[in-house]
């Protein structure tokens, strides 16, 4: 949606939760900011045993299990981790099945991939995070994984096709597709670059999958979303070999559905001229209170979007 000074907006419901929306990510992203860059920033070993770093640990055993349970890993296969600052990771531990997966076995690094707390040696994987959190900054989570379906569609090489299943289209749409390289090393992580912006859902040549959201477990859930979705359009080439597409019109619905929810898509323009207009001002009234308690958030996008919703209305 481009706006020129001269434009004004009636306001709705839909404008206003879609303003909302672009509002509360870029406050909780720039309170995230300015609190990790803070000079009384908490120290690593308090950090690492903070309520917040606990109860992100138990998340990280948690999704663990849901891999193993739904046979998306075997072996020590998989790793997951969450950015919990500016500087440093918490991350799963090489050698470790994720359905035996501890919280006492998560370790905190940082993004010079140094063991900084923890008791096990963190994930040989660990670079194709920091590749993921280093070219998308607002991403907060990593899961990669070898989901069969989605390995299989890695393996031959294939693409899933759009346009078939809604979910596929609001929560992943379009899936990457990166080289093979070997893994755990910096050219392998860099393979992902050219995608991790556009796509929150890469499939890893001869390799397995990896997906980025703004929790663990959503970024889980887009592995259940994206395998589920090649195992049916497999089964469903079987029934019938050209499947009938959601109609183009349809797609546009379910695209700007995705656009309030914040999730990337390579068929949409990085950034509009409305949301980043919206997201430069809450930025910056944002950066001005490096205090806000998380809390106080909602009461802070509220008055946001009222002003911006005012300027529109002029």
């Amino acid at each position: 949606m481009k706006i020129s000074s001269q434009d004004s907006i009636s306001c709705t419901p839909e404008l206003r939760e879609t303003i909302s929306n672009i509002v509360r990510r870029a406050v909780t992203e720039c309170v995230f900011q300015v609190r990790a860059a803070s000079p009384a920033a908490i120290e690593p070993l308090e950090l690492f045993h903070s309520t917040e770093a606990v109860a992100i640990k138990e998340e990280i055993v948690r999704v663990g299990r849901k891999l193993w349970d739904r046979q998306y890993v075997d072996g020590n296969g998989g790793n997951i981790s969450y950015r919990i600052s500016s500087q440093y990771v918490l991350c799963t531990p090489t050698l470790c099945s994720k359905g035996d997966l501890r919280v006492e076995d998560i370790s905190l690094v940082d993004l010079n991939n140094n063991l900084i707390v923890g008791s096990r040696p963190q994930t040989s994987e660990i670079k194709l995070h920091f590749s993921i959190y280093k070219s998308v900054p607002k991403a907060k989570a990593v899961v990669h994984c070898h989901p069969p379906y989605a390995t299989a569609h890695a393996v031959a090489g294939v693409v899933p096709p759009l346009n078939l299943i809604p979910e596929q289209e609001v929560f992943v749409g379009p899936v990457a597709l990166s080289p093979y390289e070997t893994p755990g090393t910096q050219v392998f992580a860099d393979t992902i670059l050219p995608y991790a912006k556009k796509h929150n859902t890469i499939l890893l040549g001869n390799h397995g999958i990896v997906c980025r959201a703004d929790t663990v477990t959503h970024a889980e859930w887009y592995t259940e979303v994206v395998d589920t979705y090649c195992k049916t359009v497999m089964i469903a080439r079987q029934l019938k070999s050209n499947l009938p597409e959601i109609p183009a019109d349809k797609i546009q619905d379910l695209l700007e559905l995705k656009k309030t929810l914040g999730l990337p898509d390579a068929r949409l323009p990085e950034e509009d001229d409305l949301t980043g207009a919206i997201e430069t001002a809450a930025a910056s009234v944002a950066k001005a209170l490096p205090h806000v308690h998380p809390n106080d958030v909602d009461s802070l996008v509220s008055s946001i979007t009222d002003e911006v919703l005012s300027l529109f209305a002029r």
